[in-house]
């Protein structure tokens, strides 16, 4: 052979060669990167902004353009309880959890130099909402939540895009569980000695009933959750903060009526997830919201008062899909 022709053969080996040996780094790079990509969870932001000298504390994840979801708590838990959601929807969504005043990570001021009740309540996430910049937004509403949320929808009415309902009320046979006898007594008599009735109802066994009772598998429901929310309830002063709120929750039901024109005039897309086993607020308070919107979603989970710690498996995708098809369409 010639030299010329043993050059060029050892130049095609080795061109040979050096190609097989960069293929599988060719082919391992988008591998790489698609595999971070699954790997990679969105980032939560952990916030606050003064509200009227108040610091209302929230989270934030998704992108800053995506379709809003505003999350609102219930009693006696905070934004903690969207811990696990948030992630699932901010892929696309920009989600945003609040505390209100007096919960979580929030400023609790005195019970008497702040008004704890759902109209003030509401108010501030009204001042938040415009101090974010938010003009459309799905409300997921739960417990508390529902009565702050639908106070909002009516202030601004041009903002709602639709609501997701966990164990929220806003019709009369959602009250009439035993859970709430003590509290109607209250409502009526503002004494001290009724006041004081309520007292185990921001106590430790009540506060993990409220996570464990009539779940589908307590196996799922972290002792984290009663923990984090007995030592914010144990704080000093907070038990007023709660007896106030309690107290106040009965101004809430003169506005049945009105929550539910609105849900009939403007016909918002809603999806209800609800925990059948509630003994606070129990079954009996979701399919009232077919009268006035008979194109709601519902789904009745094998569930408690919480029901995303136990049931997020299965609410997160009907979450997601019912904000694909409803709201980033």
């Amino acid at each position: 052979m010639s030299r010329l022709l043993m050059t060029v053969a050892a130049a095609a080996i080795a061109l040979s060669t050096a190609t097989l040996a960069a293929a599988p780094n060719a082919m391992a790079a988008p591998a790489a990167k698609a595999a971070a990509t699954r790997l990679s969870p969105p980032v939560i932001h952990y916030k606050t902004a003064t509200i009227d000298g108040v610091k209302v504390f929230y989270r934030e994840a998704g992108p800053a353009d995506g379709p809003v979801v505003l999350l609102l708590h219930g009693f006696p838990t905070s934004s903690h309880m969207f811990r696990n959601l948030i992630p699932l929807l901010a892929d696309k969504y920009r989600v945003i959890a609040p505390d209100y005043p007096g919960y979580g990570q929030s400023d609790a001021p005195d019970h008497k130099q702040f008004s704890y009740t759902f109209a003030n309540q509401a108010d501030v996430m009204e001042k938040l909402t415009n101090e974010l910049g938010l003009k459309r937004y799905t409300m997921y509403v739960m417990d508390y939540g529902a009565p702050i949320g639908y106070r909002l929808a009516l202030k601004h009415p041009e903002r709602v895009s639709g609501f997701i309902v966990q164990n929220g009320n806003a019709y009369t046979e959602g009250l009439e569980s035993p859970f709430w006898d003590p509290i109607k007594v209250y409502w009526k008599d503002r004494s001290q000695k009724n006041r004081e009735a309520l007292n185990n109802l921001v106590t430790l066994p009540i506060t993990k009933f409220q996570y464990t009772d009539g779940m589908g598998d307590v196996a799922r429901i972290s002792p984290d959750n009663w923990v984090h929310d007995q030592a914010l309830l144990d704080r000093p002063g907070n038990r007023d903060v709660q007896l106030d709120m309690l107290g106040d929750y009965g101004s809430n039901v003169p506005l049945y009526p009105d929550f539910q024109k609105f849900f009939r005039d403007y016909k918002p897309p809603m999806l209800i997830v609800w925990g059948k086993n509630d003994k606070i607020f129990p079954e009996a308070g979701a399919h009232p919201y077919l009268r006035d919107l008979p194109k709601t979603e519902v789904h009745i989970l094998d569930s408690g008062h919480f029901a995303l710690e136990d049931r997020l498996s299965e609410m997160a995708p009907l979450i997601h899909d019912f904000l694909d098809r409803k709201v980033a369409k």
